[in-house]
């Protein structure tokens, strides 16, 4: 139930009824010691953590660091080496990153550019890909560093944290709709990740790490090349997607925005770079935002002209947030998303499928069940019109088996009513959205 509260959630390896879950039990074991999470609970003298690097290249944590890199699977890096041939060496390669660490002679390689489609427009993403041995190393610099920030990260910022995401995000943000918060700063961070000041970031992680050879290798990672067709260049600005510590030092560096926001009393939900104010007038919405672009400018950030406003959510209009259109009482999936759905849909229901009906069917639910998962909460009316259009492209790949030419229309629907479609397990959007209705009501 959505009352405005954070919601409560059990940890991996709670503890039965009477007893105190374990708040780090997330944690990496290999660096989950006593000592580790005593400092974790109480703090470190000057709140600052020294000799850090010998936990990084521990052996343990190398081996949990590429378990975690192999489930994740992923291409290959510059130099080609899969995850499997990676494998093949194993022993031999994390004993020379080992080594590189303990002596500082380890120096990352460049990263693989690529550039991927954004939903629903015409521009492209850069994606920095590291090599798998950069990634074993990230993950394993991760595994020390990410709880010593999460002890203090506040309590609004949902993305890339543990035992957090975007549903808890969004029931924030419809708990406090309800709540009478209707006015909504609608930000957007310009190219955030390719514009985070190395220098500053490396001052805010300075705040809590003292361990000099840690910070270098994080200095190394954003000073590291980047391999773009033949040419390979150095960045100034900015920590690459794709990279795995990446979305750590992002959050690290919005970190004081989000303590400046919650001490000023405004009701903000951040998910990574995207994040809403939420405000119960237009004035406190205007001196949210007029306090966010100042921060800003001092955090060498801007928003987006074009893409951050103001918008009274009771009005038509209203605002995108994490997939989900807010507006007027009511959330849906937003356009981009739908569109999304439709494209990979699309895909699987070509009117030259050779596949057999039932093998087709189960194709698309496994994607209709996914997306199901994420926007069963929206307006029913959304899913009928989804069902329907699905519907009449399994008819048209149906009509075309007969040997008619266009889309399923007309006599198709009595010779393939819905009735059929149920007979062969087609997922309806709209009878597990009323299932949850009759639900709820019990």
């Amino acid at each position: 139930m959505d009352d405005g509260k954070e919601p409560v959630r059990v940890l991996e390896g709670a503890k039965q009824t009477g007893e105190t879950p374990d708040r780090w039990s997330w944690v990496e074991p290999s660096v989950r010691t006593e000592r580790m999470r005593t400092a974790l609970d109480n703090g470190v003298k000057g709140g600052k953590w020294f000799s850090l690097v010998d936990k990084v290249y521990q052996r343990k944590n190398l081996e949990a660091a590429f378990r975690k890199v192999k489930r994740r699977r992923g291409a290959a890096g510059v130099d080609h080496q899969t995850v499997a041939l990676f494998e093949n060496r194993l022993e031999s390669h994390l004993e020379s990153i080992a080594t590189g660490l303990k002596e500082g002679t380890y120096r990352p390689q460049a990263l693989r550019r690529v550039w991927i489609e954004k939903p629903g427009s015409k521009e492209k993403r850069p994606l920095g890909i590291p090599t798998v041995r950069d990634r074993v190393v990230q993950t394993a610099l991760l595994h020390v560093l990410e709880p010593i920030f999460e002890r203090d990260f506040a309590p609004h910022s949902y993305g890339f944290r543990p035992g957090r995401g975007c549903k808890d995000a969004l029931r924030r943000v419809d708990a406090l709709l309800k709540l009478g918060h209707t006015w909504v700063v609608d930000a957007d961070i310009k190219s955030y990740f390719d514009t985070i000041p190395h220098e500053v970031l490396v001052e805010r992680v300075e705040e809590k790490i003292a361990d000099g050879r840690v910070i270098e290798l994080i200095r190394r990672y954003l000073k590291q090349g980047i391999l773009e067709g033949m040419r390979e260049w150095e960045p100034d600005v900015g920590t690459p997607q794709g990279a795995v510590i990446s979305p750590l030092l992002a959050n690290i560096y919005l970190d004081a925005l989000d303590h400046r926001m919650a001490e000023a009393g405004y009701e903000m939900i951040r998910y990574a770079d995207d994040f809403v104010v939420l405000c119960r007038s237009e004035g406190e919405a205007r001196a949210a935002l007029k306090m966010i672009q100042e921060w800003m400018m001092r955090a060498g950030l801007s928003l987006h002209p074009e893409k951050t406003r103001i918008v009274d959510a009771t009005l038509p209009g209203g605002f995108d947030f994490l997939g989900y259109h807010f507006e007027r009482g009511h959330r849906w999936p937003r356009e981009k998303s739908l569109k999304k759905l439709k494209d990979a849909l699309r895909r699987k229901t070509k009117r030259t499928n050779g596949q057999s009906l039932t093998r087709i069917i189960e194709s698309v639910n496994q994607t209709l069940v996914g997306w199901f998962a994420y926007f069963k909460h929206s307006a029913k009316p959304t899913f009928r019109p989804i069902d329907q259009w699905l519907r009449m492209r399994l008819r048209s790949i149906l009509r075309k088996r007969r040997g008619r030419r266009g889309r399923g229309r007309g006599f198709d629907h009595h010779r393939w009513p819905n009735a059929f479609f149920m007979e062969h397990a087609l997922f309806s959007l709209t009878a597990a959205r009323a299932s949850i209705g009759s639900s709820s009501k019990r």
